[in-house]
């Protein structure tokens, strides 16, 4: 009897990403351009607030194209510093009675 082979559909593995970027980054990011143009009412406020939308737009995008879960890795890695050991560098020189602590 052959083994069945079952298709692995896109849409059930991709990641949640919105405009190319991070979803939660780029709407955050629309939201406080947003804020800024029509709370300010300025032609110069508009003008910052289109160059912070493209440049953020544009960094969420290189951020998603080189891995599109580093928001959540970066967020995981801060909760997680106070738990990182602190001789963990590759010029310690370990004594004997360091060594023997490991065995």
């Amino acid at each position: 009897m052959a083994l069945r082979r079952v298709p692995i559909r896109r849409i059930g593995s991709r990641h949640s990403l919105f405009m190319g970027g991070d979803r939660e980054l780029i709407m955050f990011a629309g939201l406080c351009a947003f804020a800024l143009i029509f709370n300010s009412q300025d032609i110069r406020a508009a003008a910052i607030g289109l160059v912070i939308w493209f440049a953020s737009l544009f960094s969420c995008r290189r951020m998603a194209k080189s891995d599109p879960l580093m928001r959540q890795v970066y967020f995981r890695s801060l909760k997680y510093k106070k738990y990182y050991p602190a001789r963990a560098t590759p010029f310690r020189i370990n004594t004997d009675s360091q060594g023997k602590q490991y065995k």
